[in-house]
């Protein structure tokens, strides 16, 4: 009765050594691999295409970071950069001259910069990490890019053209016009002394003409005058005034 029991002892250790050798490995030596799932940019801009990681196993000499390229068109993906010890960018093609690594591998950090974005630049962008021994897990991930066009602004200089050349004259013939309303012209106070040939005052309607104003002689018009005509001039504003429609009457 007992052989049976030492039997199945037997082959319950067998089963799990069987399971520790082959599925331990899958359960603790692996790696995780994340990035964004949409990245927005505009043209011009430099876009973060970040990446970061989990392992089990301290990075190593040999942990190695992928990045490939596949257009928003479709097609294969296109591997264009590469970090193993150091990183390798693009010596030509599309990304030639605009990848950067931002990656810090002891921090979990596989990041790149992607410098001066372009409307070629859409598509999957995929992100791959390998440390060995940790060859398990999810050692891939993805980003979709989308990149736009840049929305127009206005520049200070177009703002000072936009005041020079329409708000300055407005402003200066405004100014004019208030200016005009509010000052009265010279010939409006003397068209009141101006009067019309036809336009009667009152008595010259039964043609008696008012006397003239008599013009007061100023000091220049005595000056000139002979000192006979000074005589007669000062005897006749000695005589009292004579009303000569009167006299004219009494005839």
């Amino acid at each position: 009765m007992r052989r049976p029991r030492q039997g199945t002892a037997a082959l319950n250790v067998i089963l799990l050594l069987y399971l520790v050798v082959f599925y331990a490995p899958s359960l603790v030596s692996s790696i995780s691999v994340s990035t964004p799932a949409e990245l927005h940019a505009s043209k011009g801009d430099t876009v973060t295409l970040s990446c970061t990681f989990t392992s089990t196993s301290r990075p190593t000499s040999k942990m190695t970071v992928d990045w490939s390229y596949r257009p928003q068109s479709g097609g294969p993906p296109l591997t264009f950069f590469h970090f193993s010890s150091r990183a390798f960018l693009p010596p030509d093609g599309q990304f030639a001259g605009r990848i950067r690594w931002e990656g810090t591998p002891a921090r979990g950090q596989a990041s790149i910069s992607l410098i001066n974005a372009t409307l070629n630049d859409n598509g999957t962008y995929t992100c791959s990490v390998r440390n060995p021994p940790d060859v398990h897990g999810s050692p891939t991930s993805y980003t979709v890019l989308t990149v736009t066009p840049k929305a127009a602004s206005i520049h200070f200089s177009d703002v000072a053209v936009l005041l020079a050349f329409v708000l300055l004259p407005s402003t200066i013939v405004t100014l004019i016009l208030i200016a005009r309303i509010l000052c009265p012209k010279k010939k409006h106070n003397q068209s009141k002394a101006y009067r019309s040939p036809i336009e009667v005052t009152e008595g010259e309607e039964n043609g008696v003409h008012p006397p003239p104003k008599e013009k007061k002689a100023s000091c220049c018009d005595l000056y000139m005058m002979d000192s006979e005509d000074e005589e007669g001039y000062y005897e006749l504003k000695k005589r009292p005034p004579t009303d000569e429609g009167y006299a004219e009457s009494q005839c």
